[in-house]
């Protein structure tokens, strides 16, 4: 797999806002560029939007806690990482659908706090035969609700009217989409010098640690294949899409 001719220049946003499914998933996909990109002076936003409450194989444990304990979990990432703020939806775990009210909520994010960078996962990534990785239906349910976000419904002035009405929500333009996906990346961010902090960031997940050997691969393995693609020592890879 070579890429090197297709690569489009790493992106430099000054408002990033991250869409994910569950707690720990931007950690995971995107947490290096995202402490990056912090570090550089960008605004770096996150919307969790499932409680995450049925992330864990032990049967006893209490969904209402687990959910809890996930949010506390990811104010404690993003405060490693360097986030401004995570906004949560809690919508049920495992039964995300890219309706109507969940594309409103990520657009309601979205027209707050104004961001020129979003990131989030490809709708159609559905699974990764190399890596051995079926993707989670709220994974996909996330990422086709958050481009429906972006466009129409953030830009469009007649769309949501009950955001301006009601909020006072200005359409807003989002310049750049950057999607996770393994296989066809045109993207590359080099992380060299923060996959410290972005494992740092994914550890501090502590409740879903049972599912390491579930993992496509190893953080720092998926790092070193994209720096290999990319030129550098550990990179993170999406397909990323500049908005006219």
């Amino acid at each position: 797999m070579t890429l090197q001719s297709d690569i489009l220049d790493s992106p430099t946003p000054k408002c990033v806002l991250g869409v994910a499914a569950h707690a720990d998933d931007l950690e995971y996909m995107a947490g290096g560029s995202m402490a990056k990109w912090a570090a550089e002076g960008a605004d770096v936003y996150v919307l969790i939007l499932t409680a995450g409450e049925n992330g864990t194989d032990d049967a006893a444990v209490d969904p209402e806690q687990l959910r809890a304990i996930r949010q506390q979990e990811q104010k404690a990432a993003a405060d490693i990482l360097g986030i401004k703020k995570v906004f949560f939806a809690d919508y049920g775990d495992g039964s995300l659908e890219p309706t109507m009210d969940v594309k409103r909520s990520i657009a309601r994010v979205i027209r707050t706090v104004r961001p020129d960078t979003i990131i989030t996962w490809d709708p159609t990534m559905k699974y990764c035969a190399p890596r051995r990785f079926v993707n989670h239906p709220d994974h996909i349910a996330s990422g086709e609700a958050a481009l429906a976000a972006v466009f129409p419904l953030c830009r469009d002035p007649l769309a949501l009217p009950e955001l301006l009405r009601d909020e006072k929500l200005e359409p807003c333009d989002v310049g750049t989409v950057l999607l996770f996906n393994f296989e066809n990346p045109n993207c590359f961010v080099d992380i060299t010098n923060t996959l410290s902090t972005k494992v740092k960031a994914r550890d501090a997940h502590a409740s879903q640690k049972q599912f390491a050997s579930d993992a496509p691969t190893d953080i720092t393995t998926v790092a070193k294949d994209f720096g290999q693609l990319a030129g550098t020592k550990y990179a993170e890879a999406f397909v990323r899409i500049d908005i006219d």
